[in-house]
């Protein structure tokens, strides 16, 4: 077996992990069964050692594979989670000039958690500090200006899943639900509706960076697998309402979006 040296030169290692990538997603390896030990990829793809235990360590860094003592090298059985990001309200939660589900309610993570005969779990917090720049300019704060977020942690089978905060102007929040250190029934949405602020637009932001310290410690992801990091504004007449940052492993979710009619599309 030969490594492709494709059009723009790369070194060897770079190469054959690209290689190993590849049988990977063609599924030659199943997570329960050791990947061939160094000495064999040495022999099929005819390179030293070393090239071989650099390719590796870029899949273990990326989160593909696991070293485990004593045992061999496996693939990193993390099941992918697809998340209804946006699209049609679930059953008995459209809300009147609602065409979509802007803020997706609880119930959404439950439901796809059981469709995937996996456990969710949350832990819930109700902090408030001063508002990020960037959370300021797209609530329309100056910045280090007073903001209440609602954090959830969730986890998928015990294993660290997302992030969500939810960030609004503390005038906003102040004397309602919002304030309080729990879920509020019926979502906050809820409350954003008997305060006349009925989420009616929404704008996202998707981008993909690497964890600072604190997040890789929760997430507990390898080094090198980045998060995903969806930040979403969303709008009523009168301006924007609140932003909700989500932040994933990229490893564990995908975000679908469903945009238009779909009422000709099977399945959720």
């Amino acid at each position: 077996m030969t490594i492709s040296r494709g059009s723009v030169p790369s070194p060897k290692y770079q190469r054959l992990a690209a290689d190993l990538r590849r049988r990977i997603a063609a599924g030659e390896w199943r997570a329960d069964v050791a990947l061939p030990v160094e000495s064999e990829l040495e022999q099929q793809y005819g390179v030293a050692r070393n090239t071989v235990r650099l390719a590796v360590d870029v899949l273990v860094n990326e989160g593909r594979l696991v070293r485990l003592q004593g045992k061999g090298t496996y693939l990193k059985d993390h099941p992918v989670l697809d998340h209804r990001a946006f699209g049609p309200p679930p059953a008995g939660r459209l809300i009147p000039a609602q065409r979509d589900s802007l803020a997706a309610p609880s119930e959404v993570y439950t439901n796809e958690a059981t469709e995937a005969g996996r456990s969710l779990t949350v832990d819930f917090e109700m902090l408030i500090v001063r508002a990020r720049v960037d959370i300021a300019e797209r609530l329309g704060l100056r910045p280090g200006e007073a903001v209440v977020v609602r954090r959830q942690l969730r986890l998928m089978d015990r294993e660290p899943y997302s992030i969500e905060e939810s960030h609004y102007r503390a005038g906003l929040a102040a004397g309602t639900a919002l304030m309080e250190p729990d879920p509020v029934p019926g979502g906050d949405e809820q409350v954003l509706i008997e305060l006349g602020r009925t989420e009616v637009g929404a704008v996202d932001q998707l981008v993909s960076r690497m964890p600072g310290p604190e997040e890789s410690q929760w997430f507990q992801g390898g080094p090198g697998v980045p998060l995903l990091v969806q930040t979403r504004v969303t709008y009523d007449g009168r301006g924007p309402v609140r932003v909700i940052e989500t932040r994933y492993s990229a490893d564990r979710c995908r975000l679908v979006y469903g945009l238009g009619e779909l009422s000709a599309r099977p399945g959720p």
